[in-house]
């Protein structure tokens, strides 16, 4: 302990001297210095984001309810990932610190009967922060949850009343899709896609029943709206890439982001995609003594089963799609990510979607007819290296470029 406070001491959050990404004091304090205005008090008034939760557990009953910091004025980026690049990651924590989540059960079902659901769909009609009064049964605690899903979510409190009061802004097709009742919720989330509405909001939207056909509209949960969002879009603009002309070159993509590296590797051949993460000891999931490698494919026909490997996959697939889409070109696509040491906090799928955007926005950092160039690139690039993804890849394997063996030798490698 005595070491821990001494190194606090020499880097006061400025030289990462404990490895991590992010400094866990600023983030704490700074959020506490917002939240401790409604610690101990029953009533709290600010500017949503717009942010709202919708819990799993006991469902179909679930806890629902809105999320709000005690602050007025603009905070959208409270609870937008798409503005969250670049930032770093204790002011992401302090935006999420902060903000109190109110919350008071709900059926999933008929969604109209319920006068907290009515509200928070005024609410997540807005795509500008709205100020909301809301009034606990009990004062919040501080409190920081965790999830590989949802991003980092802050005190909660039962909820006794919520209204909202003024500000906010909505667009049109965000009051199109919700007011016509005959439109199924996958055909309103593309609609609310193509209209440029923000990934973030249409989960929004979906998780309180705001989306679907009439009396088919139904809560889902925050978890599971992240994810049917990111499988849904993906979905839709993969059926575009497999009607495209292949990629006629290897093209190899990199970022390194909060001791993160995420690589890309796309391939001409027919749509296929392959996610994998390289979890390195002391990383979040990882305490043992070794590099753990975990991942999950499709090939042409897609998927029918849930991904192995969570809902970073669906990110991945999004974020990739998009690009081949705005290519105008199919291509079997590998995407891979390692995970340093230091790298120890669950954050939710936006970090991946998000990185893998500004990624491929950035352009290829190799553009060859030469499968060796591609290994090459990984063997350079890549940390585990590039005989080690091979192994673990079913399509890199799979590619028929070279074998693992026949690479291996040729690089000098033994096995």
């Amino acid at each position: 302990m005595a070491s821990e406070v001494k190194m606090c001491l020499l880097c006061r959050g400025a030289k990462g001297l404990c490895g991590r990404p992010y400094c866990p004091v600023i983030a704490k304090n700074a959020a506490l210095i917002k939240v401790g205005r409604v610690i101990g008090k029953r009533e709290l008034f600010g500017s949503s984001p717009p942010s709202v939760f919708v819990g799993r557990y006991g469902y179909p009953e679930v806890f629902a309810g809105p999320s709000t910091p005690p602050v007025t004025g603009d905070t959208s980026v409270y609870d937008l990932p798409e503005r969250w690049l670049g930032l770093p990651l204790e002011r992401v924590l302090d935006y999420r610190l902060s903000m109190v989540t109110a919350r008071g059960r709900v059926r999933v079902d008929r969604p109209e009967r319920s006068r907290l659901v009515r509200e928070l769909h005024e609410l997540v009609l807005s795509v500008k922060p709205v100020d909301v009064e809301v009034r606990l049964r009990r004062p919040p605690k501080p409190a920081l949850k965790l999830s590989d899903y949802e991003a980092p979510q802050g005190p909660t409190a039962p909820l006794e009343e919520f209204k909202v009061v003024g500000g906010g802004g909505s667009a049109k097709v965000v009051e199109y899709v919700y007011g016509d009742v005959d439109l199924r919720a996958l055909d309103a989330i593309l609609r609310l896609y193509e209209g440029r509405i923000p990934v973030t909001h249409i989960q929004r939207m979906l998780s309180v029943g705001a989306l679907g056909r009439g009396r088919g509209r139904r809560l889902v949960p925050t978890r599971w709206a992240i994810t049917a969002v990111d499988d849904t879009i993906s979905k839709h603009l993969i059926r575009g890439i497999k009607r495209a002309p292949l990629v006629n070159e290897y093209r190899v993509y990199a970022r390194r982001y909060a001791k993160n590296l995420f690589v890309a590797v796309l391939i001409p051949g027919p749509w296929s995609f392959e996610w994998m993460e390289a979890w390195y000891p002391n990383s979040t999931w990882n305490p043992g003594g070794r590099v753990v490698v975990e991942g999950d494919w499709e090939g042409p026909l897609g998927r029918s089963t849930y991904a192995s490997i969570g809902g970073c996959y669906y990110a991945a697939r999004l974020a990739t799609s998009e690009h081949l889409a705005s290519l105008g070109r199919q291509a079997t696509a590998v995407v891979l990510r390692e995970i340093y040491p230091g790298f120890n906090i669950p954050i939710g799928v936006w970090f991946v979607r998000e990185n893998l955007r500004a990624m491929y926005k950035e352009g290829p950092i190799l553009k060859t007819d030469s499968w060796g160039e591609v290994l090459d690139s990984l063997e350079r690039v890549t940390d585990l290296g590039a005989g080690r993804w091979l192994a673990s890849s079913k399509l890199l394997a799979g590619s028929g470029h070279v074998s693992i063996t026949d690479y291996l030798e040729g690089a000098g490698v033994e096995g």
